[in-house]
């Protein structure tokens, strides 16, 4: 299967950082894995196989081949062979290309989708927490992008199955993903444009001010790649968070408070990064909180509970909420809170 191979309009209007960034394609594109047959040359001899081998395909990369010896893969005149062993140059080699998890990321899977709202331009997806939004290393299957694909067969000729954005796997609450790929481009569009009204929920720990903007550039953590951090390195892209203190509570005898929050740009964690630069960090939070209150929760306490966007076919305004996730409200019931009514 191969999914968005060349470029279009959509696809060049992605931004690395644009809204919880979708990092990299991991779409096969057209590997052919019958078995090679390599004739060795006298130049081989005295040389180790692995690396005889690996010049000889340079379509594969060495890590990759050298799990083909460990796996038993790569045979020498009929005999699995190492990569440590020395080549003499009269052998036969058949290598049996094996697919990594990677290449198999864009199959079809068949899961429950909590849809929200579907025509024949959009879904809108009330995702739960655990649920990752696009195939990424650790996690090549199980993912909301392999269910649309089940869901949508016609999304194996949009760019990432028609995803514009993504949450975390641990937040849970609503995305939008464009069903065609004019109203993919016009919802990437949106994003780009600041137009697309998020609102989320969550709650940290302390009490913060009413109100207020956290307007602070954000980009990789200098010494942790995997975070995200308050930044004011050259390639820091901008992130603006608005928030809104709705309600206080006490939980595990230390004070929380529920927070409303707008995002005006969609950097990864950004909530989560601009929460805690602030000195409230969400509950739950094991990656950016103190470590000795991670207990208090399973996941970070975040809910994407309403989506507004122009809808792509017909340009009418269209706004969606849900309500929290049992979890979400049983953690509020904890800390005496109420859960807030959309307006």
């Amino acid at each position: 299967m191969i999914l968005n191979s060349a470029p279009d309009s959509a696809e060049l209007l992605f931004e690395p950082d644009l809204d919880d960034e979708i990092e990299g394609d991991f779409a096969n594109e057209g590997v052919d894995y019958s078995p090679i047959t390599l004739e060795l040359s006298p130049d081989a001899c005295g040389k180790r196989l692995d690396k005889v081998v690996a010049a000889l395909v340079p379509q594969f990369s060495r890590s990759r081949l050298q799990q083909w010896f460990e796996g038993g893969h790569v045979r020498v005149d009929g005999k699995p062979a190492r990569g440590k062993d020395t080549a003499y140059g009269d052998e036969t080699v058949v290598i049996e290309p094996q697919p990594a998890p990677e290449d198999t990321a864009y199959a079809p899977e068949n899961m429950l989708l909590a849809i929200v709202h579907e025509d024949d331009q959009i879904i809108v997806i009330n995702k739960p927490a655990g649920l990752v939004v696009h195939p990424g290393a650790g996690n090549w299957s199980g993912t909301l992008l392999n269910g649309l694909l089940h869901h949508c067969p016609q999304l194996v000729s949009v760019p990432r199955a028609g995803i514009v954005h993504r949450l975390d796997k641990d937040t849970s609450g609503l995305m939008v993903v464009g069903k065609t790929l004019a109203a993919q481009t016009d919802l990437v569009r949106q994003l780009q444009a600041r137009s697309v009204k998020r609102e989320y929920l969550a709650l940290v720990w302390g009490t913060p001010h009413l109100s207020g903007t956290i307007d602070a550039a954000m980009g990789r953590h200098p010494k942790d790649r995997v975070k995200m951090a308050v930044s004011t390195h050259m390639s820091a892209k901008p992130a603006i968070t608005h928030y809104e203190r709705l309600a206080t509570g006490t939980l595990d005898r230390r004070p929380v408070s529920l927070v409303q929050c707008r995002l005006e740009t969609g950097r990864t964690h950004q909530i989560r990064v601009h929460m805690q630069h602030l000195g409230y960090s969400l509950v739950g939070e094991a990656m950016y909180g103190k470590q000795h209150l991670v207990s208090a929760f399973h996941r970070q306490a975040l809910h994407a509970r309403r989506l507004g966007l122009d809808h792509p076919g017909t340009g009418e305004p269209c706004e969606w909420v849900v309500p929290l996730p049992a979890d979400f409200a049983e953690l509020l019931g904890a800390a005496g809170i109420p859960e807030p009514q959309a307006q």
